[in-house]
């Protein structure tokens, strides 16, 4: 900024400029913002700007340029006096992790405001607008959190609301938000400025995985970031969407609210489940919770308090799997569990922060959360309540920010603790009798447990962290620059116990004559003499990062940046596999028509797969050294006024693989999981130590594993390549903004490539090395002396294009109305056959890069609408509209078959079976055609009550769903026969699960000081 720049300024420029040219000569991208934000703009020469707090009192100051101009950093969202000397004071609102700016040359214009109330303090304040970005983010602010209509108190549920999200909550009462076509697992939380990624599951965030629970209380944020794509380089461990949010603190003057809600059965229509079975269970939800802030030290020292609590108990059905039908030839007992249940649910969420002005250039922040959880769940499908789980979730987290600004830069110094555990376990104990359909894959047509041993985990992340983020505010370089670096480390211990030793689950043959009494088969647990089922880890992570903001005229924005990330998990790379695993993958094959003295790796390299790629020595592996991810992004002002602004941007972002994966090759071995066949007319196989005649006795879990003792027959192998890869992203945009009235709009067109998934296939070949011989898989034909050989790869990928479609009209105090609309139009392809993204197994091909890439379970069209009004007599109201098209199928779709099951001609694959993913039907809305597989209208009304003495109340009524659309989630499916694929393979089960909610009336009250 200044023209006369010293010796320090000078090498830091001269720095920018060989890191700009670097970046772009390589591939590059935009990206994100912490939750803070930055103003800038032209001010009076040398002159001193400083920005109040009005709610706080704290105050920030910078000094302008030679030629005006001037950057403030490091602001948390709220309503500010701005001043640069008389006749430039203005009131102006900052929404959170944005880059905003504002002319301080001249006495400000009329423009049009909005009051805003900060916990307790009303101003009438102009709401600056971020538009100068390459990013894709959009802002969810208070308005929206306090009016919009909410099936549940997630403060991600308005995300919704972005084009390029969905918040979903399914028929367990789960919630997951997913960004694009990648999976949940690409998504990162980041409250205050700290990611809430989850290491160790697929959940995006902790505390999520099966959850119906909340993150953090509702009440506790202040507003939020939805960004789709091209986030800036602070930002890591992301590969889809990033969520930026800022925590409430205290203010001067004391406030608090008080809020209670509640539903029940009687306030909800009937699921189709529930109808069908002319039964409806008694249910309820409740949430009450409180805040309260003020001042310790008035203008230095504040506090902010909050508890949230939700208990609910979640309508589900039992809705038996398989062809129509079968399921009246179960026994009674499992007959008499097929219908509606209901699942308990109960969390305690507490938030607490203080804040320390020390001076106006330091501030201490100290905060914390603690989330408590119990849940009865994995019910619902063709899964009873009998094979219920009784899950523990906790997460504790502590941070301590130091933030120190000088004129002419600004530093935050952060200190991080986290403690997050999901410990899921068996309602239930016993021997577990599962019911399938004698037809390929043996489809489940109702799961009565107890659980599946591998349903009880013990999963978590615990450790410290240190970041340090440095940003320099006042550089002049062909235009003004805002420079931040920053690093982190990290270390955390992971945590992973991937099953229990009990529960056997038995599977027995259902017919159209009847079941069969004798089971055909049983999976159990046996663990290793001497080994220890849980494996554990210190994760080391490290991160480092350069960007800069580069405001080359008042037109042109450059966004340039790089960023390193290198992440060392010991239990992968000093994994040794057992010596005796080694030997049986080198010794000769046991099939008997293999060829005479060919090894087992011999027939496995026949059929692609090296044995030594899985091998460690523990001194082979090496950690990934090359995730440098530069970024690039641009905006383009054509009038210089805000109202026409062109953006894009390119680039790559990496994340991470998953402990819950990386941790398999050791827990298997000490805790496998082995199947033991019983032959019968339907089920044939080879006599031996994994196939015996059914005996009584073997109902027992101590008679079963004293049939192998210590015997590694039958034991699944599971084993790494040792060149893993890190998953990354992609990403790409161009789209333009426009300000037309009142509205604010965008349309943007990205594209996001997913690259490097990690899954586990099948690694058994037949001698010849097919992994197809007369349309059958070589699972007998496993590591001699063992089991099966399961092998993880990276090779997962996702392919998607987007058109996002938004307009915002943002609520102000003369207009008294709020609106805003999304579309987004989809085209995604991933190279898996499964409906959950997350899910790390695909064993219906040889290798990841066999299937083909089908449309994932994504909707190709998505509208949501919403908006808010002032009404008479205090009252408010407001709606939410979402329509989607309907999700298609991912399925292994089995049509190469007979009617008497004999195969026909196969598919280039070898296999009689392709992925396909059909559509189902859809449905009308009001009136038209059956397009759309999800349908609501949601509605709202407040009644505010001034109680004076600054005391306030408010009656709220939300009327979700008011139409009952029933969106069903659970398929029926037919695929075909002879070779044929059925014109329609996939309806909808009208008897089934749905998403959301059927219309349900919920009511609220509050108070406020």
């Amino acid at each position: 900024m200044r023209r006369h720049l010293p010796l320090r300024k000078k090498l830091l420029a001269s720095l920018i400029r060989t890191a700009v040219v670097a970046t772009a000569l390589g591939p590059t991208i935009s990206w994100a913002q912490t939750a803070d934000a930055t103003l800038r703009g032209k001010a009076p020469a040398n002159a001193t700007v400083t920005a109040k707090n009005i709610s706080t009192g704290a105050v920030r100051r910078t000094t302008a340029s030679g030629d005006g101009g001037y950057a403030l950093v490091g602001l948390p969202p709220g309503a500010y006096t701005i001043d640069a000397g008389a006749g430039t004071e203005q009131n102006v609102t900052l929404s959170v992790a944005s880059t905003l700016t504002l002319d301080l040359t001249a006495a400000p214009t009329a423009p049009s405001t909005t009051t805003t109330t900060l916990e307790g303090v009303s101003v009438t304040a102009t709401t600056l607008q971020e538009v100068k970005t390459s990013e894709i983010g959009t802002v969810v602010s208070q308005r929206q959190i306090e009016t919009v209509p909410q099936i549940t108190r997630n403060f991600l549920e308005f995300a919704d609301t972005v084009p390029g999200m969905v918040f979903s909550v399914d028929p367990k009462g789960n919630t997951s938000l997913q960004g694009g076509g990648i999976s949940t697992s690409g998504i990162n939380v980041f409250i205050d400025g700290v990611g809430q990624k989850n290491y160790v599951l697929p959940s995006g965030l902790t505390g999520q995985t099966g959850s119906q629970g909340n993150p953090f209380p509702q009440l506790a944020i202040g507003e939020y970031k939805v960004i789709t794509s091209n986030y800036k380089a602070e930002y890591d461990q992301i590969s889809s969407a990033a969520i930026t949010a800022e925590t409430k603190s205290g203010t001067n003057e004391f406030h608090g609210d008080v809020f209670g809600d509640y539903t029940d059965s009687s306030l909800r229509k009937s699921t189709p489940a529930e109808i069908a079975a002319s039964k409806k269970p008694s249910t309820e939800q409740k949430e009450y919770g409180f805040d309260i802030g003020g001042p310790i030290i008035k203008d230095t020292m504040h506090f902010f308090l909050a508890y949230e609590s939700k208990k609910f108990v979640t309508p589900v059905a039992v809705v038996p799997g398989g062809t129509v039908g079968l399921a009246d030839e179960l026994p009674q007992s499992a007959k008499d569990q097929i219908g509606p249940t209901s699942l308990p649910f109960d969390e305690d969420l507490w938030f607490g922060k203080v804040d320390w002005e020390l001076s106006d250039r330091d501030r201490i922040e100290l905060s914390g959360k603690y989330r408590d959880e119990t849940a009865i769940s994995g019910v619902s499908g063709a899964v009873a309540a009998s094979a219920a789980i009784n899950t523990v979730n906790t997460d504790k987290r502590y941070d301590l920010r130091w933030n120190h600004s000088a004129d002419s830069w600004f530093n935050e110094l952060l200190f991080t603790y986290e403690n997050s555990f999901y410990n899921p376990t068996s309602l239930n104990f016993g021997a577990a009798a599962i019911y399938t359909e004698v037809a390929p894959n043996n489809p489940v047509v109702l799961d009565t447990g107890p659980a599946d041993p591998r349903a009880t985990q013990n999963k978590g992340q615990k450790g410290p962290a240190i970041a340090d983020n440095l940003t320099f505010n006042d550089i002049s370089w062909h235009g003004d620059h805002v420079v931040k670096m920053g690093f982190k480390f990290k270390s955390v211990k992971l945590t992973a116990a991937d099953a229990g030793n009990f529960n056997p689950q038995f599977s027995y043959d259902v017919t159209p004559d009847g079941t069969l009494t004798v089971p055909y088969q049983v999976l159990f647990p046996n663990p290793a003499p001497g080994t220890n089922p849980t494996a554990q880890t210190t994760d080391k992570q490290y991160g480092g990062y350069i960007q800069d903001d580069w405001s080359v005229n008042d037109k042109l924005t450059l966004n340039l940046g790089v960023r390193y990330d290198y992440e060392k998990t010991p239990s992968y790379l000093n994994y040794v596999t057992p010596s005796d695993v080694v030997a049986a993958l080198n010794s000769p094959n046991n099939d008997p028509t293999a060829p005479a003295g060919q090894t087992y790796a011999q027939a496995l390299a026949l059929g692609g797969v090296n044995v030594n790629d899985y091998i460690s020595n523990g001194h082979n592996r090496k950690q990934q050294k090359d995730a440098i991810a530069p970024r690039l992004g641009f905006s383009y002002d054509f009038l210089g006024d805000e109202a026409h602004v062109l953006h894009g941007g390119a680039g790559r972002s990496y994340d991470r693989d998953i402990f819950e994966i990386l941790q398999l090759e050791q827990t298997k071995a000490s805790l496998s999981e082995l199947t033991l066949t019983f032959p019968n007319q339907f089920h044939t196989c080879a006599p031996g130590p994994n196939c015996l005649a059914f005996d009584p006795s073997f109902m027992d879990l101590a008679t079963l594993q004293a049939l192998y003792g210590s015997s590694t027959a039958g034991k699944e192998i599971d084993a790494i390549n040792n060149n893993l890869k890190t998953p990354y992203s992609d990403q790409f945009s161009l789209g333009i903004r426009n300000k037309v009235g009142d509205w604010n709009t965008d349309a943007t067109v990205q594209h996001i490539v997913g690259k490097d998934g990690l899954v586990f296939t099948l690694g058994n070949r037949y001698p010849t090395g097919a992994f197809w011989e007369n349309g059958s898989q070589p699972w007998g034909n496993g590591v001699p002396g063992f089991g099966s050989f399961i092998i993880g790869n990276n090779g997962v990928e996702t392919k998607t294009t987007q058109i996002l479609l938004s307009a915002e009209k943002p609520y102000t105090k003369e207009s008294g109305w709020a609106a805003t609309l999304a579309y987004t139009y989809t085209n995604t392809k991933q190279n898996n056959d499964n409906n959950d993204l997350t899910d790390q197994y695909a064993f219906d091909q040889a290798t990841i890069g066999d299937y083909p890439f089908i449309p994932s379970k994504v909707a190709k069209h998505r509208f949501v609408a919403t908006g808010s009004v002032d009404g008479p007599w205090d009252m408010l109201y407001s709606m939410k509209l979402t329509l989607a098209t309907p999700l298609p199928d991912d399925a292994n779709g089995c049509y190469g078959f007979g009617s008497n099951g004999a195969p026909n001609v196969p598919f280039s694959t070898g296999s009689f079976c392709t992925p396909i993913a059909p559509y189902p039907g859809g449905q009308s809305f009001i009136t038209g055609g059956k397009i759309f597989g999800y349908r609501s209208i949601d509605l709202q009304v407040t009644k505010n009550f001034d109680l004076t003495a600054g005391l306030s109340a408010y009656i709220r009524v939300d009327a979700l769903n008011v139409f009952n659309y029933h969106n069903y989630t659970d398929y029926i499916e037919n695929f075909g026969s002879n070779g044929i694929e059925n014109r329609t393979p996939v309806t909808y089960n009208t008897n089934g699960n749905i998403d959301g909610v059927p219309r349900t009336l919920k009511f609220s009250v509050g108070f406020r000081w």
